[in-house]
């Protein structure tokens, strides 16, 4: 099972990208989740270029779309700016709104702060919209206890790590068995 791993964060040292590399530490086997790295690169939206075709879509868009196919699920973890997800998390979104391979597909949303209630809630209204299955038991939010907490650290952590296992657990079972999730 091949899990797509999307951080709304572009800087370095993001607590988002460090809980979506926890959560790859904690993979079972057989559960490969793969970070997409393309965020900062992806161009505005232009719906101009997203044709039926697909003739004029950006490559890197093109890309992006096909590592959503490929994936079995997607975990999106998402900081908070100005009460909202961040605008380059919107816009990969926003491309994948007219694509083929994201209505259906199952989404857990990994929060690192408990604060971040206004994007957990914007991102669920977005991908509702979007036709996602947003899969509440794989859905978690933490409060790390530090910023500068490692994926090791947290995987190992007492609390973090069983909750972060048992994310992974709900997602893999809601792809596993589709008719018996709770969204």
């Amino acid at each position: 099972m091949r899990l797509l791993a999307i951080s709304g964060s572009l800087r370095a040292g993001s607590s988002n990208t460090t809980l979506l590399e926890a959560v790859r530490v904690l993979a079972p086997a057989g559960v490969e989740i793969q970070m997409y790295g393309g965020l900062a690169d992806l161009p505005a939206f232009n719906p101009d270029l997203d044709t039926i075709e697909g003739e004029r879509l950006p490559r890197i868009v093109a890309d992006l779309r096909a590592e959503v196919g490929r994936a079995s699920g997607i975990l999106i973890s998402s900081p908070e700016y100005a009460h909202g997800i961040p605008g380059s998390l919107k816009n990969a979104l926003d491309w994948l709104v007219g694509s083929v391979e994201f209505p259906g597909k199952p989404v857990a949303l990994l929060t690192p702060s408990a604060r971040s209630v206004h994007a957990h809630a914007q991102l669920v209204e977005v991908l509702t919209t979007m036709n996602a299955r947003v899969i509440g038991e794989a859905s978690v939010t933490t409060q790390l206890p530090s910023r500068t907490m490692g994926a090791a650290a947290i995987a190992a952590d007492v609390e973090l790590g069983p909750l972060l296992r048992s994310a992974i657990h709900a997602m893999t079972q809601a792809i596993a068995e589709p008719g018996k999730s709770r969204t």
